[in-house]
């Protein structure tokens, strides 16, 4: 009679418990389990998630040894599995020969696939091949360094919710194309674009991640976008786009999008929403709109000043805003600081304003207008962190005493002066 100390009770437990363990190791150990007994032999090949990355990679010092022990690793886990494989997640330094990445895709595409990563060798890329838009279970796709060309009979991933494509050569109309065929899409990240006009159409996107040179994009049909960050990048060719193009940047981009709930713009971005932007009235109130962050703001361009200022008076529930000041500019706008009393009312209020933070602080003047603007029209503001450019060191005790002396609507409110050392 056997014994409970006889008993295998870990070989007995149901598969997908055994599978919810071995997908928490890494692949090369699930595999290993095979020489446990004649029970585990075949136990790993059922897993849904396989993922290949360095730790699956044989010491030495020979490259093209080590690479190619990573392919036959791959290619016999793939061949020996048994079942649907759910999720597919190369991330490595070695790159594999095309014909056996398409090899693999293609397996791939018979088997019920629905997350697939592909993120090999930093100097490499891949040509993804057709078989890849025929995956009609795929949920989710993240690709890096690759070429895309969609066949003329691509009818869209109808089931996929995130995308992210980073430095990926695809022609622009593609992927306005791609993007709008995936009805159910949720995230979309793109990244290192060069010159790329855009057109996003996507009704149930929430979450956007832009990355690259943009010389155009236009949100239309992003009516429940809660998430937005934006990194642009400025080339001789793009700065002369700006002073071409027609219409407003900031209602092409943020015209759509009235359930926003976080917004994060990185170098650029406020000077790409200040093309065609006039003061008057505002079109669009951002009620869900609680974050904003932005990146080198040049406070002494008066239509970058004007971006900030739309945005925070259009989101009548903000509660955080960071800013970082940039004194790079070109423009050759006087000071007009009348203007902070002239074109704002009096009751112009920041209701839910808690918490500010200020960085790249340079004491220029409408820096200093902004602040005291804030400080005079945030009721519930908790607190006002400054912290100044390493440039003005010579300026600090004034802008100090500036900044304790300004009224301050909330009687809560502190001011919290941080200088970063040298």
């Amino acid at each position: 009679m056997d014994t409970d100390l006889d008993r295998d009770l870990l070989s007995d437990l149901p598969q997908s418990i055994i599978e919810s363990i071995l997908v928490k190791v890494p692949l090369v150990d699930a595999v290993r389990t095979s020489i446990l007994s004649r029970k585990w032999r075949y136990k790993w090949a059922a897993i849904t998630e396989l993922v290949f990355n360095d730790t699956c990679l044989t010491s030495g010092h020979d490259k093209s040894i080590i690479s190619c022990n990573l392919v036959n690793f791959i290619t016999r886990c793939l061949f020996l599995h048994d079942g649907p494989i759910h999720k597919f997640e190369l991330n490595t330094s070695y790159s594999p020969a095309s014909p056996d990445l398409d090899q693999w895709l293609l397996f791939l595409s018979r088997k019920d696939i629905k997350e697939l990563i592909i993120d090999i060798g930093e100097d490499d890329w891949f040509r993804a091949p057709s078989c890849v838009f025929f995956c009609p279970k795929l949920t989710h796709l993240v690709l890096v360094r690759c070429e895309l060309n969609p066949p003329p009979n691509f009818k869209g991933f109808l089931c996929l919710k995130h995308l992210s494509l980073q430095q990926v050569i695809i022609p622009p109309h593609d992927i306005e194309v791609l993007i709008s065929s995936c009805p159910l899409l949720e995230s979309l990240t793109l990244s290192y674009f060069d010159s790329l006009e855009l057109t996003i159409r996507a009704p149930n996107l929430k979450y956007l991640n832009l990355e690259g040179e943009f010389k155009d994009i236009r949100l239309e049909n992003t009516p429940h976008l809660i998430g937005i960050s934006v990194a642009m990048y400025m080339t001789d060719d793009i700065a002369e786009h700006f002073e071409q193009c027609s219409g407003c940047n900031f209602d092409k981009f943020l015209g759509c999008v009235p359930c926003l709930e976080r917004l994060i713009g990185h170098i650029y971005f406020t000077k790409y929403l200040s093309i065609g932007n006039e003061q008057g009235n505002f079109p669009v109130t951002y009620q869900n709109l609680k974050f904003i962050e932005l990146y080198q703001v040049s406070f002494e361009d008066m239509k970058e000043l004007l971006v900030v200022l739309r945005l925070i008076v259009s989101s009548p529930n903000l509660e955080e805003l960071q800013i970082s000041s940039s004194s790079i500019t070109t423009t050759t706008d006087i000071y007009d600081l009348e203007f902070w009393e002239r074109d704002w009312p009096a009751d112009c209020t920041f209701g839910k304003l808690k918490m500010v933070h200020m960085t790249d602080f340079s004491s220029l003047p409408h820096e200093i207008a902004f602040i005291k603007f804030l400080l005079g029209h945030s009721p519930v503001l908790e607190q006002m962190i400054v912290a100044p450019t390493i440039y003005v060191t010579d300026k600090v005790v004034k802008m100090l005493i500036d900044l304790l002396t300004f009224r301050r609507a909330s009687p809560l409110a502190t001011v919290k002066f941080i200088q970063e050392p040298l």
